[in-house]
């Protein structure tokens, strides 16, 4: 079994390749390729939980279980809010082959679907970016929307004015070339906004569809089990929102079920999976005007097609530490 860190998950998936890899995984889904519990959410003790999302896909063919812990006080602490680990099996004999570090995996696999869905779904002369929320997910999603559009001007929004003026302060070293600024008023962080990311652990929303110009597109990210929500209820009526994978949506998407049960929205509202539009299935963006919105839960194939990804990286550069199981 090869052990992979936190280091080595950085080194083995950076960006560009990660939304290659979920761009796969996510037509691999669509087509019926995989198998895909639902995730399971244990508490484990005041506003904490444990998260276990098994998954296997026949291209590439292997199976895996993620194991991660839910924590939103641990960014006070510096530390991120999803750790744990993933374990990868192959298929021939069902052996675990590789054990790594699932918060850096899960962080760059969410900002990659959210590329993905980004390249898929905005306009290609979309420059300006808001990002609502300054923990790691912005900074992933930063480093996904810019590879996929030529990103100019960056907002970044949150409760603490402070903070969101810290993260930008962070990302101009990095991204010299984009003008930042930052506050704590949503409203005015996406009122010029052509690609928006929503990315707080907010069980209220936090975004209102009357703030959004027209031919806008926003990628929802952050609230990730049925009591939590980032948009209003105009947003899930009024934009054209695809999603990750059909089944979870309606189980864990806190706005999308809320509507459902009070009898105000109902599934077929929904234009359908990333994973089938990818493919021309469905379709995409009708015209410069429409909002758009992708509704990001995550699904185990992500993980488990960005740990295989990592598995065979590691192989090839020798990375991590073998040991006998």
């Amino acid at each position: 079994m090869i052990i992979l860190s936190h280091d080595d998950v950085a080194k083995l998936l950076p960006m560009r390749e990660a939304i290659e890899v979920v761009d796969r995984a996510m037509r691999t889904v669509s087509n019926g390729g995989a198998e895909l519990p639902l995730r399971s959410i244990m508490p484990v003790g005041g506003n904490n939980k444990m998260g276990i999302m098994p998954g296997a896909m026949n291209d590439p063919a292997c199976f895996g279980i993620k194991l991660i812990s839910l924590f939103p006080g641990n960014p006070a602490q510096g530390l991120s809010s999803h750790r744990g680990a993933y374990l990868l099996f192959e298929p021939e004999t069902g052996a675990p082959v590789a054990m790594m570090d699932a918060s850096l995996l899960t962080a760059i696999r969410t900002a990659a679907a959210s590329g993905v869905a980004t390249r898929a779904l905005a306009r290609e002369d979309a420059t300006r970016l808001a990002i609502l929320g300054n923990g790691e997910q912005a900074e992933h999603h930063l480093d996904a929307i810019c590879a996929v559009r030529p990103i100019t001007q960056v907002t970044v929004a949150g409760r603490s004015a402070e903070k969101a003026a810290a993260f930008c302060k962070a990302a101009q070293s990095k991204y010299p070339g984009i003008t930042f600024t930052s506050g704590d008023d949503m409203q005015a962080a996406v009122a010029e906004a052509d690609i928006v990311c929503t990315v707080t652990a907010s069980p209220a929303p936090i975004l209102n569809f009357d703030w959004l110009p027209k031919g806008c597109h926003v990628n929802v990210v952050g609230s990730s089990i049925p009591s939590m929500r980032e948009v209003d209820d105009d947003f899930v009526l009024k934009a054209s929102i695809w999603v990750d994978y059909t089944l979870s949506t309606l189980a864990q998407a806190g706005e999308v079920v809320e509507m459902i049960a009070a009898g105000k929205f109902s599934a077929d509202q929904l234009k359908g999976e990333i994973g089938a539009l990818l493919q021309d299935k469905i379709q995409g963006r009708a015209d410069a005007d429409q909002l758009t919105a992708y509704r990001s839960l995550g699904v185990a194939a992500q993980d488990l097609a960005a740990a295989q990804h990592v598995l065979e990286r590691a192989k090839d550069t020798g990375a991590g530490q073998s040991v006998d199981f």
